[in-house]
């Protein structure tokens, strides 16, 4: 995957149990959703949206097997380095065995925060190491840092029907987001309407059919 998708040149391998998992809606590792986001920078080269909308490599933030907190901090704050004005940053998160998404605009020191069970925010470890993420960013470009940090979390995003549901969500999120030239997703988002959101059996189709037809270009 070239570097300009997460800001490190990586290998991503994809095993059959995961595309096994996708095609039967079961879980699936984060390789699933990092080829869903190379798919999704594609996307958005093709509409002059690259500087607009980043993507960071799940590998380097969960909870299990990425390093202490201050390295995932650190990690966050090197991806941020190159942050056009403006630009926002999707961060799949795994707290262990449930995916979240959280969206960072590292210039204005605004995070919103979407977890498909729509709970709320998770906690101080996970919080620390986005704001610390975003204080060693500022320091490294001599910018003192807002007093508290502003957390907005997404109340009104559909929630998911099974217990499995919770990766191929995250996935629908950051394709309406990709898709929204005006990137106006934290007022669609932003507190519950009258009307439920919900995403059908078709929305998440659309999401699998599309991963499938990328992938498969590295097959044939």
């Amino acid at each position: 995957m070239e570097d300009k998708v997460f800001g490190i040149n990586k290998k991503q391998y994809v095993f059959k149990a995961d595309i096994h998992a996708l095609c039967t809606m079961g879980e699936f590792s984060g390789g699933v959703i990092c080829m869903y986001m190379l798919y999704l920078h594609e996307v958005l080269k093709r509409a002059k949206m690259s500087e607009m909308v980043g993507f960071v490599d799940p590998s380097q933030l969960g909870a299990l097997g990425c390093g202490n907190p201050t390295e995932r901090s650190c990690h966050l704050a090197n991806r941020f380095q190159n942050a056009k004005k403006g630009q926002i940053f999707m961060l799949p998160y795994n707290a262990g065995k449930h995916w979240m998404l959280t969206v960072v605009n590292p210039d204005e020191e605004t995070i919103y925060f979407m977890d498909p069970l729509r709970s709320r925010l998770i906690g101080d470890k996970w919080e620390k190491v986005v704001e610390n993420g975003i204080k060693i960013y500022n320091a490294h470009r001599n910018r003192s840092s807002r007093k508290s940090i502003l957390w907005q979390n997404m109340v009104g995003i559909p929630v998911q029907q099974t217990d499995k549901d919770c990766a191929i969500f995250i996935m629908r999120f950051m394709k309406e987001i990709v898709e929204d030239r005006n990137l106006e997703f934290a007022s669609k988002w932003q507190r519950r309407s009258s009307k439920e959101l919900v995403y059908t059996q078709k929305d998440l189709d659309a999401v699998r059919t599309k991963w499938a037809k990328f992938v498969m270009k590295y097959y044939i």
